[in-house]
């Protein structure tokens, strides 16, 4: 499987690079992602997180080192259309994103600011819209929808340009429980059933559980990169940078530090209800 995205010792800061007193927010980033994966980025605000998403879509330059993008790399302004549409952003506020008074007028904007005929435009409207289960909606004012609503007609106007690859910047943080679960199943759903690579940028444990993979980082560094179960078994490792684990991840550990014989990889409810039968069943057998 190949890299869609790869990144060699990148370094970013905000403003003149011989601005001393400007603080580095990226020392040296090596990170390669394939083509089809489901990453989670996770750290603390202000890890440098949300600026490495914006370095995916050139909404900021390196510094110094490389960031490519489907072949692309992005410091060519020449090619910065091409990129953009190889890989789409959704950003945490959906409100920033929507531009339309209807559903299917905004989803449609890019599409007719880039001349795509009428009557693909109509296929792709109606494709994304039904993507993300809000087809039935399409001539609802944004106005009336949910926050989650809003955040999938968001995500809708970035699949209708067809992109390999989708950067999410904690697009969940700004909704209710309810609308977090709609544009999850509807992110998976794109990753699933359309093959399309996705970063997602989060700071909630669950959500990155269910990823492929989980990049952590600190202070601008990547500290671990890994499936999962091992990166959520490294629980002293993550507190020592203020992240948390999945609960049963740390039940498990506080199992295991208690001396009962359990995995340190678990990461979901159902493999923890499992293991702690098995336990039952080991002492019942004693």
């Amino acid at each position: 499987m190949s890299n869609i995205i790869e990144i060699k010792d990148l370094h970013f800061r905000y403003g003149s690079s011989d601005e001393k007193e400007s603080a580095e927010v990226l020392k040296g980033i090596d990170l390669n992602i394939k083509k089809g994966e489901f990453v989670a980025v996770l750290g603390h605000n202000g890890c440098g997180k949300s600026t490495l998403a914006k370095h995916l879509n050139a909404i900021l330059i390196p510094t110094s080192g490389t960031v490519t993008v489907g072949g692309i790399d992005t410091k060519n302004e020449e090619k910065l259309f091409e990129l953009r549409q190889f890989a789409g952003m959704v950003f945490q506020n959906p409100d920033n994103q929507i531009v339309s008074s209807i559903v299917e007028e905004d989803v449609a904007f890019a599409l007719e600011n880039l001349g795509v005929p009428y009557e693909e435009m109509r296929q792709r409207v109606d494709d994304s819209l039904k993507a993300v289960n809000m087809y039935d909606y399409r001539m609802h004012s944004p106005s009336q929808l949910s926050g989650g609503q809003k955040q999938r007609v968001a995500i809708a106007g970035v699949i209708a340009m067809r992109p390999e690859c989708i950067i999410l910047d904690e697009p969940t943080a700004m909704l209710d429980p309810q609308g977090r679960k709609e544009v999850l199943a509807a992110i998976h759903k794109m990753n699933r059933e359309m093959g399309i690579t996705i970063v997602l940028i989060t700071h909630y444990m669950d959500e990155a559980a269910d990823c492929d993979r989980v990049v952590v980082m600190d202070k601008g560094k990547v500290v671990l990169d890994n499936v999962p179960e091992k990166v959520f078994s490294q629980v002293e490792t993550l507190k020592s940078i203020g992240l948390d684990v999945p609960q049963v991840t740390e039940l498990a550990w506080e199992l295991r530090k208690a001396g009962f014989d359990i995995s340190p990889e678990i990461i979901s409810e159902k493999e923890c209800v499992e293991a702690i039968e098995k336990l039952f069943s080991k002492r019942s057998e004693k």
